[in-house]
């Protein structure tokens, strides 16, 4: 095979990304791209928005935006690139390779290092994302871990997931506004006072109607149901507490469970130690409705 051939193949792998799949649902992973779930398809129908942008994404380590991207940690102020001026918004790892680490057929594990050159984290550790498809394709768990390695360090993990606002648009030739769009249904305790800045003020208020690009409270654990009417419905559950829902654009709605609220690393510091990582995990059940 010529040099070319090799890495045209290269090339290809690399975009295929890693696959699982089991009973009717697959699901494939690009580690080349932030890690992020590419497509999710239960019987042959596309779940997730798709784009390089899209999909499912880890949020690390931090989620949502950080205020002016800048962070403390005792007296050292550190400064993330700005790429929601005037915050920094939803991580680095979203932005970078990472290694597989190993796969099978219904489940794969993925690292990348914190002081990875090209994610400008100050503070040197381990992220770990294990994808696990259930054996009977009913569920999909992802469970995130960040480790450090020397000095402790404030940090935040979650996901950003698009789910398709019509599943028509999943399939081939369906259109984004055919069929009924997707109901979000949940209970939360409060709702995170969002000011003009996008950032959350500090109070808690009672859960107001959507549309929504806001941080809830769920003390008891997440668990926000998406039902796509005679279609399917999806179960989002954690057990942690914080989850964001977004639904403000016409293709796709958002719920992303995360261990903290946005601008966390300044109002709610989770210490990553070398003997106390953060790990946390979300499941994602669906069943058909037809």
């Amino acid at each position: 095979m010529s040099t070319d051939n090799i890495a045209q193949s290269a090339s290809q792998k690399r975009s295929d990304g890693v696959r699982l799949a089991a009973g009717d649902a697959e699901l494939t992973v690009h580690p080349e791209n932030g890690c992020r779930i590419g497509s999710l398809r239960v019987g042959g129908t596309e779940l997730l928005r798709q784009g390089d942008k899209y999909g499912c994404f880890p949020m690390v380590p931090w989620c949502g935006r950080i205020a002016l991207g800048q962070f403390r940690n005792g007296g050292e102020l550190h400064q993330m690139p700005v790429n929601a001026a005037p915050h920094a918004i939803h991580g680095t790892g979203r932005n970078l390779r990472w290694r597989t680490s190993r796969s099978g057929a219904t489940h794969a594990a993925f690292t990348y290092d914190l002081s990875d050159a090209a994610a400008p984290w100050p503070y040197p550790g381990k992220v770990t994302q294990l994808v696990e498809l259930a054996e009977d394709g009913g569920s999909l768990t992802l469970t995130m871990g960040v480790e450090a390695t020397s000095d402790s360090f404030p940090a935040q993990a979650g996901w950003h997931p698009w789910f398709l606002r019509n599943l028509s648009a999943g399939e081939p030739g369906g259109q984004p506004a055919d069929g009924p769009g997707v109901l979000v249904d949940f209970a939360p305790e409060w709702q995170e006072e969002r000011g003009d800045d996008h950032l959350p003020t500090g109070r808690r208020i009672p859960p107001k109607p959507g549309p929504w690009d806001d941080c809830f409270g769920m003390p008891q654990g997440v668990d926000v149901t998406l039902t796509w009417p005679g279609r399917l419905e999806l179960k989002v559950t954690s057990r942690t507490e914080w989850v964001v829902v977004y639904d403000e654009q016409e293709a796709a709605v958002c719920v992303e469970p995360q261990s903290g609220p946005p601008n966390g690393l300044n109002t709610l510091p989770r210490l990553v130690t070398p003997i106390d990582p953060l790990e946390i995990s979300t499941t994602w059940s669906w069943r058909r409705l037809s």
